[in-house]
């Protein structure tokens, strides 16, 4: 059933080729930084690279890019509990006695 409003956007096959080529080289720099062993860096940036990557699969093969807005709002309020819950776990982490073994 048709209601009139609803809007069929087609993606080039070049776009999908494109965000396909981008995903592989955030994959190559991810095992790239994990080789480097940055120490502190390693886990913000593989955050920062991991976030990247399920944009552009949310974007594009989920089609969220030309979605209506309140699947949009849906999935960034997915993304904020999320990142609640990782900056949860770091204070977690970060606030723990440090217990020293006596044996």
């Amino acid at each position: 059933m048709s209601h009139g409003n609803e809007h069929n956007h087609v993606t080039p096959f070049s776009t999908y080729m494109n965000v396909f080529l981008a995903l592989v080289v955030l994959t190559i720099l991810t095992v790239v930084f994990h080789v480097l062993h940055l120490g502190a860096l390693a886990a913000p940036i593989a955050f920062i690279i991991a976030t990247t990557k399920a944009y552009f699969v949310m974007a594009y093969f989920m089609h969220l890019k030309h979605d209506s807005a309140i699947n949009k709002g849906i999935f960034a309020t997915a993304f904020f509990f999320v990142a609640l819950l990782f900056v949860i776990c770091a204070l977690d982490i970060a606030t723990r006695i440090k217990v020293i073994s006596t044996l």
